[in-house]
């Protein structure tokens, strides 16, 4: 079974969430902005890489929101997948720079919104992390350690 560590940012602006619709396998799906670490990359920074490739923000990341693990039920894959947070006044203008094409374009969503993509989304954790976010679920980016070699 193949493992992965994955970055997801929930980037709220009053009512409204940050939602990226992209291909996945042939069909378009929503997912938070959200990608996989890069080798020798620590989470902070493959979290803000990410958001920056798929939203074209650069936003400080305030808050990790939780750890989820996930077993995806089509392949087995097993991912580990650190949620982060941050929060803006109102929706902002997005530009994508994804290197890899996928991306189709970004919107700014409700929960009920984002409830009724239902199949579309691209995994549970989607839901799971936004109600734990709504729930005040937080700890301090302290908490993470990334160690650099001697």
């Amino acid at each position: 079974m193949s493992h992965a560590v994955t970055l997801a940012v929930i980037v709220r602006a009053g009512e409204r969430f940050l939602m990226v619709e992209e291909w996945q396998q042939g069909q378009v799906m929503f997912n938070q902005p959200a990608g996989h670490l890069e080798p020798g990359e620590n989470l902070l920074d493959g979290a803000r890489r990410e958001l920056l490739e798929e939203t074209g923000l650069d936003l400080p990341l305030e808050q990790a929101v939780g750890v989820y693990q996930y077993t995806a039920p089509d392949n087995g894959k097993h991912f580990v997948r650190f949620t982060f947070c941050a929060e803006v006044a109102e929706p902002l203008p997005t530009n994508p720079q994804d290197p890899d094409g996928d991306i189709i374009r970004c919107h700014w969503l409700t929960l009920a919104e984002i409830e009724a993509l239902g199949k579309q989304l691209r995994s549970p954790l989607i839901l799971a992390s936004l109600r734990d976010y709504l729930a005040g679920e937080r700890f301090p980016l302290s908490a993470l350690k990334p160690t650099t070699p001697p």
